[in-house]
């Protein structure tokens, strides 16, 4: 309990938010505490060390490198909605093909015909959509590597 009530003390005290009671409650946790008294040196170096730590602006490379990830990031993204696109229409127009001979045929109501295009642009549109989302989740797989 006296661990936790210092931790909350030690981040108000770095960022300036203790009020006068919580100061002396602070200061007399570590006082009375070598073990805390040590916790607080250390975290006053830590804090002091990156205080005089500066950012590095990235080098021209490095520009260079984020911009060429990003734009082929976006070409395959597109890439990917016109592969998809194509796909359906292919994959559409060859299913409607094979099912010609059945929507030529007369004696099947329309509503039968309406149906089947629905089942096969239905059908389609999920072979397509599973195929990639397989392909992505193969690609991106972080634990594909971990043996069960």
């Amino acid at each position: 309990m006296k661990e936790e009530r210092f931790i909350i003390l030690l981040e108000r005290y770095f960022s300036n938010e203790l009020s006068k009671e919580e100061e002396s409650e602070f200061f007399s946790l570590i006082e009375n505490d070598t073990q805390l008294k040590k916790e607080f040196e250390e975290q006053k170096q830590i804090k002091e060390i990156l205080r005089k730590m500066e950012i590095k602006n990235p080098d021209r490379n490095a520009w260079e490198g984020y911009w060429l990830s990003i734009y082929n990031k976006l070409e395959r993204g597109i890439a990917w909605i016109l592969i998809s696109l194509a796909a359906i229409v292919i994959l559409f127009y060859g299913a409607i093909e094979a099912l010609n001979k059945i929507l030529v045929n007369n004696h099947i109501p329309s509503i039968v015909k309406y149906a089947y295009l629905a089942l096969v642009l239905g059908v389609v549109i999920l072979i397509v959509s599973v195929a990639r989302e397989k392909f992505f989740t193969f690609k991106r797989d972080k634990y594909k590597e971990i043996q069960r």
